[in-house]
């Protein structure tokens, strides 16, 4: 059986790869140290029920309130909208 070429030259430069390649490969997560997925922000399956995207316009105060608290501020919006529906009903226009 034939050796496979290195994947990077002298140099440092990756050569092109080729289908017979791809075997060889492993996924990240089976490779990579588990604080650097952590940093990637590697995420999983999303959860039912899943979120919509949308447009929305809000009020520039009201969107930096909630980008200073960090990440997942979007998050944050939903849950602030979903606490209001139960205490208020939607308007019917």
């Amino acid at each position: 059986m034939s050796k496979s070429k290195p994947l990077v030259d002298a140099d440092g430069e990756v050569r092109t790869l080729t289908a017979a390649d791809m075997p060889h490969f492993r996924p990240a997560k089976d490779v990579l140290p588990k604080t650097l997925m952590a940093k990637l922000n590697m995420r999983g399956p999303q959860k039912s029920p899943t979120k919509e995207r949308i447009t929305i316009r809000l009020s520039p105060e009201v969107v930096q309130r909630f980008r200073d608290t960090g990440d997942g501020w979007q998050t944050r919006v939903d849950m602030a909208l979903k606490d209001w529906l139960k205490l208020h009903q939607p308007a019917n226009v």
